[in-house]
């Protein structure tokens, strides 16, 4: 099946946004400040700002290092199996996520970081594989549940000073999505 897209051009939105979160972690470092006030605070109206900016915030060299390799690998997946919806699964996941979890979060912390993304793409991959009822998307599913499947366990409230509520959020997001894109009239995704 010929693709309309190489691996460079699929993994462009992806790149962009890691470099976005190294630079802002750059800009932190070199200023001595923290940026966590970026973060989505929940229901606060400051805390709408976080919508935006929250996935650029990381709390410490860790914690961008373990966002970023996933969201380049599962974006990159994304873009280059399913590059006609790659920007409307990446919107929702980006969007819907920090939306919800600024209205649901029972907790008043900030919110930071891009696990909420990375959380709903691996969802939205794993589900709509199994789904769409083809081969190739059959085998991205599989390896994506197998590279990534542990991190299911992150939706559950077991430290405090991670935002479950992040990941459930977008592993709600990218299960909704899925079911919302596989079960339209039969259109051609790739």
């Amino acid at each position: 099946m010929p693709r309309s897209k190489s691996v460079y051009a699929s993994s462009a939105l992806p790149f962009q946004l890691v470099f976005i979160m190294w630079l802002t972690f750059s800009v932190e470092l070199a200023l001595h400040i923290d940026l966590g006030f970026l973060g989505i605070k929940p229901r606060n109206l400051w805390g709408l700002v976080g919508i935006l900016t929250a996935p650029m915030v990381h709390g410490n060299y860790l914690h961008l290092l373990s966002n970023t390799f996933p969201l380049l690998f599962l974006g990159t997946l994304l873009f280059f199996f399913y590059d006609r919806i790659g920007r409307v699964v990446f919107f929702r996941g980006y969007f819907v996520t920090n939306l919800l979890v600024w209205l649901l979060s029972p907790r008043p912390s900030y919110h930071i970081g891009a696990s909420g993304l990375i959380y709903s793409l691996a969802a939205f991959l794993i589900v709509f594989g199994l789904l769409r009822q083809d081969f190739l998307s059959f085998l991205i599913s599989i390896g994506v549940m197998i590279a990534y499947g542990g991190i299911f366990y992150g939706v559950l409230p077991t430290d405090p000073f991670v935002s479950w509520e992040s990941h459930l959020a977008g592993a709600l997001v990218g299960v909704v999505t899925a079911f919302n894109l596989a079960h339209k009239k039969k259109i051609r995704y790739d």
